[in-house]
């Protein structure tokens, strides 16, 4: 009897660990969830209205109490009817940030990051972070499933892996998903771009990865910001990292912007950032399927809507066709950057987009933006 019971248990397929939430109100969400749900045969979905952040950069930002209205509340109570979700997928047209919040920089965390921390104002086991840099304040909390050696699930860690398939067009948000199946089916060639700012200093490479607390503190910590050179000592590691498992890796440490590469598997830079950005380089680098990226700049992911000056953008990455990219809606201070070193590391080493980029985040309740499909995976 135990062993038919066992035969007729439904098999929980990665899909099934997947929600998608669909807003309602935007055409462009309605079809990027649609495509996404087909390729990957996702089931789960989640449809909400609210307002649509395809059409002008003002709906990009939603008021906090219309976010617990129109998307947690009726979030919340879908996962407690479906205790197996660990990653949830967002679209272009759901909109990108929150204002006058509980946590995030000056009440301003991401709308997606507030999603993974759902739960963590709950629990006695987590660190609620304090960030106090000049005239930058805020608060967040240690993500726990930072640096963590462990494959993800909810039901362990807590919060959930958030992703977004979001980009200029919702054409170009689309094709996340089909870079991430074509990766699956033969992995990325091309090398990975680590591009250090030597100028500011290499750190303390033993002290590679920093952690978000102290020693691990649990309680309240307040933070101040990491150094540029210790990031700076992230893409070092990061780099002699991929070079010991024998993947192709091009680590510059001159004071030159490095751009106009093609066929890259990898990239991480200091973005508009680094002293001697090139504007016309940056737009002209170019990947292959399943690359990944992550760049130090304060609001790489500001806007997915066509815009001029500004900091550098995730989105013209995106347009570049990476496959996964970790943007920042307001400024997340250095010290929220994702730990190049962690992230390359995860996903060379078989994990998906989704864990590897959140494995390489201090924080949940902050600024980031993940864009990919979370269950990309080419090296698994």
């Amino acid at each position: 009897m135990l062993l038919a019971a066992l035969l007729l248990a439904p098999v929980t397929t990665q899909a099934d660990r997947v929600l998608v939430i669909q807003n309602q109100s935007s055409p462009a969400s309605v079809a990027i969830a649609s495509d996404y749900m087909k390729k990957r045969k996702v089931k789960n979905v989640l449809k909400v209205q609210t307002q649509d952040s395809d059409l002008n950069a003002a709906n990009e930002t939603l008021p906090y109490a219309k976010f617990q209205e129109q998307i947690e509340r009726p979030l919340k109570a879908y996962l407690s009817k479906n205790p197996k979700i660990d990653f949830i997928v967002l679209t272009k047209g759901v909109p990108i940030r929150l204002t006058d919040a509980p946590f995030g920089f000056a009440s301003r965390p991401s709308l997606d990051s507030a999603i993974a921390s759902i739960g963590y104002e709950a629990r006695k086991d987590v660190s609620q972070i304090v960030i106090n840099e000049a005239n930058f304040q805020g608060k967040c909390w240690a993500n726990r499933f930072w640096n963590s050696k462990e494959r993800f699930s909810h039901a362990k860690f807590g919060g959930y892996l958030v992703t977004r398939l979001d980009a200029y067009s919702a054409e170009e948000a689309m094709s996340l998903t089909s870079f991430a199946l074509q990766a699956e089916k033969a992995r990325p060639t091309g090398k990975f771009l680590i591009d250090v700012a030597e100028g500011h200093g290499i750190g303390k490479l033993e002290r590679v990865p920093i952690g978000p607390t102290p020693d691990g503190k649990l309680g309240v910590n307040t933070m101040a910001d990491m150094s540029y050179n210790d990031w700076d000592a992230d893409l070092v590691v990061a780099g002699k990292t991929l070079d010991a498992k024998k993947i192709p890796t091009q680590i510059d440490r001159t004071d030159v912007f490095i751009g106009r590469v093609g066929d890259l598997a990898g990239y991480a830079s200091w973005g508009s950032n680094d002293p001697k950005f090139d504007a016309d380089g940056y737009l002209k680098l170019r990947f292959a399927p399943g690359a990944i990226a992550e760049t130090a700049v304060s609001t790489s992911g500001r806007t997915f809507l066509a815009t001029t000056g500004g900091q550098s953008l995730i989105a013209d990455l995106i347009h570049a066709r990476v496959t996964g990219v970790k943007g920042y809606c307001d400024e997340p201070l250095l010290t929220a950057v994702a730990s190049p070193t962690v992230l390359f590391d995860r996903y060379t080493s078989g994990w998906t987009l989704a864990e590897s980029f959140y494995a390489a985040s201090r924080y949940v309740g902050w600024e980031d933006i993940v864009i990919g499909d979370p269950l990309c995976a080419p090296y698994r």
